[in-house]
């Protein structure tokens, strides 16, 4: 015969699965893609025209800084624009950025260790 405690059911500890907490860290590889975009400008997350692809063939310029990863080309594009903007990122750019697997918070300590500002102060930004 089975025994079933009704007063245990709710009272004891859940056996769901918790949520892991959201990473707030960058590999030693995200670093390195998030210190290279200091030297990018905003123009270079812009796709380059039919012309500007002309003359860089011709004259052996139009550097193309895009990553061939996507998730890393998406990290690249934030960066790029805390190097320029601070914590003045678009709210477009950061929806992309938490659809390509990052999390906000790793948007603010990303733009908090660009700037010096203190993590916590993104979301008040992108809300505005």
């Amino acid at each position: 015969m089975a025994y079933l405690g009704i007063e245990e059911m709710y009272s004891g500890p859940s056996t769901e699965a918790k949520a892991a907490p959201a990473k707030a860290g960058f590999t030693a590889l995200e670093w390195s893609v998030i210190a290279l975009a200091k030297k990018d400008s905003i123009g270079s997350l812009k796709a380059p025209g039919r012309m500007s692809r002309a003359l860089g063939t011709v004259f052996g310029r139009g550097v193309n800084s895009r990553l061939a990863e996507p998730r890393l080309e998406m990290l690249r594009r934030v960066a790029v624009y805390a190097w320029r903007r601070g914590y003045a990122l678009p709210a477009s750019e950061v929806s992309a950025f938490l659809r390509a697997g990052f999390s906000m918070a790793q948007a603010e300590v990303l733009v908090a260790s660009i700037t010096g500002g203190s993590v916590g102060q993104l979301a008040w930004k992108v809300a505005a």
